[in-house]
């Protein structure tokens, strides 16, 4: 459920004087808020200089919720960790899903320095070259068998509205059913499919045809059904599905996130039997795995849980956290559009972001990464379910490989959403030097880079527990 707070917007020297005295209300729903007293007290322990360039940023940037005023200012990332002006580190769990191989990966550099040396930087329209098409291989490769074609453009809401028009374009049908709480992206197609009101208030009409039904939540469930119960919580989800189905025969395409950002994982039945839907109505499935492909989830995507998509949408780490880069790869049979452009962008053959990608996936591949968030997310999970057996606080856990939320409740019976609580040990842990996220108010986040060590998990351990204790005392 969607989590919103009132924030009087009174930051010095961020806003206009005219402004000062207006209420926002703003959601929660994709980060912590930036307005609350326990921001203030964080800013207040930075230093001068740190201050100076928040207040900088915040004179020159456009404001908006969620990134101003910003936490801190950076002047290094590397491996999995962020380092700030004094060169205090944080192994950061956030990284906007473009760290898989870690920050400034030494091949990935080295690639892109390569590239332009070589002094193709960029393809003009019309034409190609052999990194993008090497990329494009690989791609075929390593994503499951049956998706055979690529398609790509500079960032993930771009990817989703190719997937979009692709699946619209070969239906002939104009409609979607996406889920609600989710986010695809701010382009007016992708805002509309997502299910989040905070990118959509105030834009005026939004794409026609968007259905949206509830994600499979088996904690948080809204008939409340036992969690272990999940065949008859999957019937209840599914059945949303179905009656819009039966209403609307110009359904064109199913999108979602096969794991959410959330986390929440879903059943392998449920999405064995959204296939099957697909199939018998003659709908594509479209996968948006810009946060959760390329090793995340302890697989090289997220969709080898479950089913293969028609279509499968990637991003982030695709650039290697270097650039911009995201794309599609559909089936064989999706390739009839000669006579449409639905991906028509200047940077869609760039041979510098394929350099990129290349390197990425080859660091991902020469150290095993995978296999490392699938063990090590495994290891973080058991040791985050013995802080829940401690700390009544943490209502649920849940994740797949190093893609891993934290529930945070005041009362686990009611499952109220622990909201300020959740900010607390936000907050406490970056002093720490764990850099947390909080979504939908109340769940801690953790996306590390998959070059994280054994260590640094029981470090994260360490610093939540501490972070959990001093909650509870105060």
């Amino acid at each position: 459920m969607r989590q919103i707070e009132a924030v009087s917007m009174r930051w010095p020297l961020l806003i206009k004087p005219n402004f000062m005295q207006t209420e926002y209300i703003i959601s929660t729903e994709q980060g912590d808020i930036n307005g609350t007293p326990l921001r203030q007290q964080y800013m207040d322990t930075l230093d001068e200089q740190t201050r100076h360039f928040i207040e900088e940023d915040a004179r020159y940037f456009m404001h908006q919720a969620l990134s101003t005023p910003v936490m801190n200012v950076l002047t290094r990332t590397e491996g999995a960790y962020i380092y700030d002006l004094n060169g205090k580190k944080y192994l950061d769990l956030h990284g906007n899903g473009v760290h898989n191989a870690g920050f400034s990966n030494p091949h990935v550099i080295e690639a892109v320095i390569a590239q332009l040396r070589s002094r193709l930087a960029f393809t003009p329209r019309r034409y190609t070259n052999i990194p993008v098409i090497r990329l494009a291989k690989r791609l075929v490769e390593l994503t499951p068998k049956g998706l055979d074609r690529v398609l790509f453009c500079p960032g993930g809401s771009e990817a989703i509205e190719m997937a979009l028009a692709l699946a619209k374009q070969v239906t002939g049908r104009w409609k979607t059913i996406s889920y609600w709480d989710s986010y695809h992206g701010n382009g007016f197609q992708a805002a509309s499919v997502g299910g989040e009101e905070h990118f959509t208030t105030g834009q005026g009409p939004m794409i026609p045809g968007a259905h949206h039904v509830e994600f499979p939540n088996y904690y948080r469930n809204p008939w409340g059904l036992p969690e272990k119960d999940q065949d008859a919580i999957d019937r209840q989800y599914l059945r949303q599905i179905e009656v819009i189905l039966l209403r609307n025969p110009d359904v064109a395409a199913i999108l979602g996130e096969p794991i959410s950002s959330t986390p929440v994982v879903p059943s392998r039945t449920y999405w064995q039997e959204v296939r099957n839907l697909c199939d018998r109505h003659g709908i594509l499935l479209l996968f948006d795995e810009i946060i959760e492909g390329f090793g995340r989830t302890g697989k090289w995507f997220a969709c080898e849980h479950y089913v293969t998509p028609d279509v499968l949408v990637l991003g982030k780490s695709l650039g290697g956290g270097v650039v911009p880069f995201a794309g599609i790869v559909a089936a064989e049979r999706y390739n009839v559009l000669q006579h449409r452009s639905i991906g028509h962008f200047t940077h869609e053959k760039n041979p510098l972001c394929a350099a990129a990608g290349l390197a990425e996936i080859e660091a991902i591949e020469a150290d095993k990464l995978v296999a490392n968030a699938a063990v090590l997310g495994d290891y973080l999970l058991q040791g985050l379910q013995a802080l829940q057996e401690r700390y009544p606080l943490i209502g649920h856990v849940a994740g797949k490989g190093l893609h891993i939320g934290v529930d945070l409740v005041s009362d686990p019976v009611s499952k109220e959403r622990a909201i300020r609580e959740a900010e607390q040990i936000m907050y406490d842990c970056m002093q720490q030097g764990i850099a947390l996220k909080v979504i939908e108010g109340n769940i801690l986040t953790m996306r590390p880079a998959l070059c994280i060590t054994r260590d640094e998990c029981n470090w994260i351990l360490d610093a939540l527990e501490k972070a959990l204790a001093r909650v509870v005392r105060a």
